[in-house]
């Protein structure tokens, strides 16, 4: 049986002397799980060796930095057979993507019908929702940056009635406009009422906002 143990990429060792912790994340959305701490019972009484060797010196320092070396041994032997645990433990919670290498979370990131992350394979529902959605935005901002003559042409003129062509000599009219750029005819005729100050057509004999008669 080989005595190589399998690592992974996406983890955080939180391991102390006194035991051992790691966290697994999912490299697409950073969610993860954190492993249980493993007490190692050794770190406790290698510490208090330490502690006594640093302030008698001499043999004992000797002894503590003999002892020191041992804990790092028993320590790394301890923290590989807990990593190479926590590996196992953790790895049905992940797969890794065939096609990016990345190590991704089943629950949220990982797509069993394709067999590849949701970043190589995207869910075709979301990405549509997300692509309306994007679009409803670039219309919201389009209309934002609409010039001031074409928001009074949206919120005022268009209840005016926008002519296309000129009444006198059916010239075109590229936009709306007040007078004919071809014969110079007016187009538009306002007048505004004595009583409300509202406008109207100057055909108008009674102003549709306060009903007053127009003299004219």
């Amino acid at each position: 049986m080989s005595d190589l143990i399998q690592f992974v990429r996406n983890y955080t060792d939180l391991s102390t002397d006194n035991g051992f912790q790691y966290e697994f994340f999912c490299d697409r959305c950073g969610s993860g799980f954190r492993t249980r701490f493993r007490e190692w019972k050794l770190g406790t009484a290698s510490d208090v060796v330490e502690g006594i060797g640093g302030m008698i010196g001499g043999i004992f320092g000797r002894a503590s930095s003999l002892g020191n070396k041992v804990k790092t041994a028993a320590w790394e032997k301890a923290h590989d057979g807990a990593f190479n645990s926590s590996v196992q433990e953790i790895k049905p919670e992940f797969s890794q993507c065939p096609r990016c290498s990345k190590w991704v979370c089943r629950a949220g990131c990982w797509s069993e019908k394709k067999g590849l992350c949701k970043e190589c394979a995207p869910d075709l529902g979301v990405e549509m929702a997300a692509a309306q959605a994007s679009k409803s935005v670039e219309e919201v901002w389009a209309h934002a940056k609409m010039s001031e003559e074409d928001k009074r042409l949206t919120e005022e003129d268009w209840r005016e009635g926008v002519r296309a062509t000129c009444p006198k000599c059916s010239a075109p009219l590229a936009s709306h406009t007040k007078f004919c750029p071809s014969c110079g005819a007016k187009i538009v005729d306002k007048i505004f009422c004595g009583a409300c100050g509202k406008p109207m057509d100057a055909s108008t004999k009674f102003c549709p906002e306060c009903g007053a008669k127009h003299e004219g």
